[in-house]
């Protein structure tokens, strides 16, 4: 695939076509194995700890902490995908290394429900059939044929998952098609200076708290996506939105405007967050 045939239409709730980009097969593979590497390091301590348990209980002790470990091991691998992708950068640690992120495909909030489900569904996607083949795969010689079956089956279901995302356009997992999400790049492309950062003369801008408040987590997000491309039109549009919102009468370069909102945006919110007080959108209550 070329990098062109990767773009797509992306109009957020602010009518704002951002053009993103999709992540490569290639790049969010390599982001799953640098999260389950994570996952998996976290699993071998508390496969230790579940050992040393073993040792140190007998019968319906040994049972018990068995299953303990199966849930725990489940709930950790659900629980990693899911926290990360539902924080302000909608990555993972492995995505956020390969300059990736997960966004709804509507252009709206990427919801708990779309994020929990395309999560859920990599469990049997992929989780479950490759314990299976790892399970049964020692047995494969000992048994009368029906647990090469098994294996075979497990493989098999784990390929067709595996390869979904080669034999669809959009490069969509079945969890993707089904929670409505996209998986795209971060764009590369650097300011002349850091983002957030105001130049000369932006001091100049000083907003009220009420303007402040008119937006949230996620179009805090997507100014940033907006910022980094360095599209004048984008720029243009997106400035004129918020100054509409917020009732804005000052004049001001529109990139020098929306490098200090955004500033000032993002330091309202996080000052907010110290104190309890998160907002996810401009739908969200202050």
């Amino acid at each position: 695939m070329t990098f062109d045939r990767l773009e797509r239409e992306f109009v957020t709730s602010e009518g704002i076509d951002l053009r993103l980009r999709l992540g490569r097969v290639g790049e969010r593979a390599v982001a799953l194995i640098i999260d389950c590497a994570i996952i998996y390091g976290v699993l071998l301590i508390f496969t230790l700890l579940a050992q040393f348990a073993f040792l140190s209980s007998k019968g319906a002790g040994q049972e018990a902490t068995y299953v303990i470990w199966l849930i725990g091991s489940f709930l950790l691998r659900i629980g990693y995908f899911t926290a990360f992708e539902l924080g302000m950068r909608g990555a993972t640690p492995g995505k956020r290394l390969t300059k990736l992120r997960v966004v709804a495909r509507d252009g709206g909030r990427l919801t708990g429900e779309a994020v929990v489900a395309r999560n859920a569904l990599r469990e049997l996607e992929f989780f479950v059939p490759l314990t299976i083949f790892f399970s049964l795969l020692s047995s494969v010689g000992e048994s009368d044929g029906g647990a090469l079956l098994t294996v075979l089956a497990a493989f098999v279901t784990v390929a067709i998952f595996a390869l979904f995302p080669l034999f669809n356009r959009d490069n969509l997992r079945v969890g993707d098609l089904l929670a409505g999400t996209w998986v795209v790049r971060q764009p590369r492309r650097q300011l002349g200076h850091t983002v957030g950062q105001r130049r000369q003369g932006a001091a100049d801008f000083v907003f009220t708290e009420a303007q402040l408040d008119a937006y949230g987590e996620y179009e805090l997000q997507r100014l940033e996506e907006v910022l980094r491309r360095e599209d004048y039109e984008s720029l243009l549009v997106v400035s004129r939105a918020i100054r509409r919102r917020i009732g804005w009468t000052g004049g001001g370069d529109e990139l020098e405007f929306l490098q200090a909102y955004y500033t000032a945006l993002c330091l309202r919110l996080e000052r907010n967050m110290l104190f309890g007080k998160r907002r996810a959108d401009k739908h969200s209550k202050a």
